[in-house]
């Protein structure tokens, strides 16, 4: 005798007609119906494989990014694909924005000493980017792993220990795995090729720097917007252009590095010379692809655009920024509250926001925690963490910005560039700067 017995089918596998069975595979059939009059017709067909894409470690539509390794495996980095083929490329390109990333570059970072020097792999021929996957790796070389013994049982206060126990039932203990700031390598490495597409196809320039480092704040519209260079932002070790507030904010760093413990901070970024049009909505507004870039980053806590919380204290009237028409024929607006972009499209002024970083959670001071066998406990967590990250954020911020930019860059690009422009109401995505000249072939 044969019966068939239905089985619950799991979302993604497949069906039943996929691999030959019969429809009826998941139907009861009365005992009383024998297999040898029983005949099922069915169809040939080919095998399909179960597969179950690995989510949370890609960004991008278009200019996709997918970061891999941890803080204490081999090594880390990313893949790049879907940039355009035909782009200046090198490592020395990426090396640059490495080096403002690494560790071990001054007393307020941590001391973990790592050259963070990196290695393209494939997607490059001749000096030239190819159009195919780029493969960027930098290997681990300053590992502690001791460090982390305690913590393979414990866990640190408002780290991400506890919750990937949680989600996953097994973690990467040493360094903190994925949850490490290490991760953020295959970003930076990404985000400066996503920086040069941007500067020589339309002249965009992301820069980002420390505005705020516990209590030390710098005074709105202290730092101008239009002038600001990189050399001022890097002529520090806190990354603040402004010389009087970079002391402050490193003195406050160091008053709590010594004691063990750790402070926040805020990074703010601009964008100067955006193409009009970026953004799409209602749901990939540009605010809302750039805070969710940002906010995707290690230990960001907040996200600030334009004139942000401070706009609900103005009126309409105050807060509108009202329009004109400048020596060059073109609509300006005279002030710039709404950030750069409205309707959640760029409108050519500049690009700005604010990023919130909490204070390093991994500290060298005595809490209270429990372990992961749900005892109550007390840590001292070891291992070398910044007192602040802000300082090493700045790159990361930049190239997260850069990164979004250019994905909705190309998604414009592939909807409102097919067919001429109106030029009465739109213009060219292109720099005519000499630089954009660099990469006509």
């Amino acid at each position: 005798m044969t019966s068939f017995v239905p089985t619950k089918q799991f979302l993604g596998a497949p069906s039943s007609s996929d691999v030959g069975s019969s429809r009826l595979g998941s139907l009861q059939l009365p005992s009383k119906l024998s297999s040898s009059n029983l005949h099922i017709l069915s169809r040939p067909s080919h095998p399909k494989r179960l597969e179950i894409q690995a989510a949370g470690s890609t960004y991008g539509n278009y200019f996709r990014v997918t970061t891999f390794g941890e803080s204490h495996g081999g090594g880390v980095g990313c893949v790049i694909d879907g940039c355009p083929p035909r782009l200046p490329l090198s490592e020395s390109d990426m090396q640059v924005e490495l080096d403002r990333r690494r560790p071990g570059q001054s007393r307020i970072t941590t001391p973990r000493k790592e050259t963070d020097t990196c290695k393209i792999s494939s997607g490059i021929a001749d000096g030239m980017t190819t159009g195919s996957p780029i493969k960027v790796e930098v290997p681990n070389t300053d590992q502690r792993g001791n460090d982390y013994s305690e913590m393979s049982q414990a866990y640190r206060p408002s780290h991400a220990d506890a919750t990937y126990d949680f989600k996953y039932g097994v973690r990467s203990v040493q360094g903190g795995g994925r949850s490490s700031a290490r991760e953020t390598i295959g970003r930076v490495a990404a985000g400066a090729v996503a920086k040069k597409i941007l500067k020589l196809y339309s002249g965009t320039e992301v820069l980002a720097y420390v505005s705020q480092v516990h209590q030390v704040v710098l005074p709105e519209d202290w730092i101008d917007h239009h002038t600001v260079t990189l050399e001022q932002i890097e002529s520090n070790i806190v990354r603040c252009p402004d010389p009087e507030y970079a002391e402050k904010m490193i003195a406050a760093i160091d008053a709590v590095r010594v004691r063990g413990d750790s402070v926040g901070g805020v990074v703010t970024c601009i964008v100067r010379n955006v193409p009009r049009g970026l953004g799409t909505p209602v749901f990939d507004k540009l605010e809302a692809e750039l805070a969710k870039a940002c906010m995707s980053l290690p230990a960001t806590k907040g996200f600030e655009f334009g004139s942000g919380f401070g706009g609900t204290f103005m009126t309409g009237s105050e807060h509108n920024d009202e329009f004109y028409m400048d020596e060059h024929g073109r609509i300006r607006t005279r002030t710039n509250r709404s950030g750069g972009i409205q309707g959640g499209i760029s409108n050519g002024e500049v690009i700005n926001m604010k990023i919130a970083f909490k204070p390093t959670s991994t500290i060298a001071r005595k809490q209270q925690t429990v372990t992961r066998d749900k005892h109550d406990t007390e840590l001292i967590a070891r291992g070398r963490h910044d007192p602040c990250v802000v300082p090493r954020a700045v790159p990361m911020v930049e190239a997260m910005v850069a990164l979004a930019l250019v994905d909705q860059l190309m998604a414009h690009y592939a909807q409102c560039m097919l067919f001429p422009i109106n030029p009465a109401l739109q213009e060219p995505l292109q720099s005519s700067t000499p630089e954009s000249a660099e990469v006509t072939l």
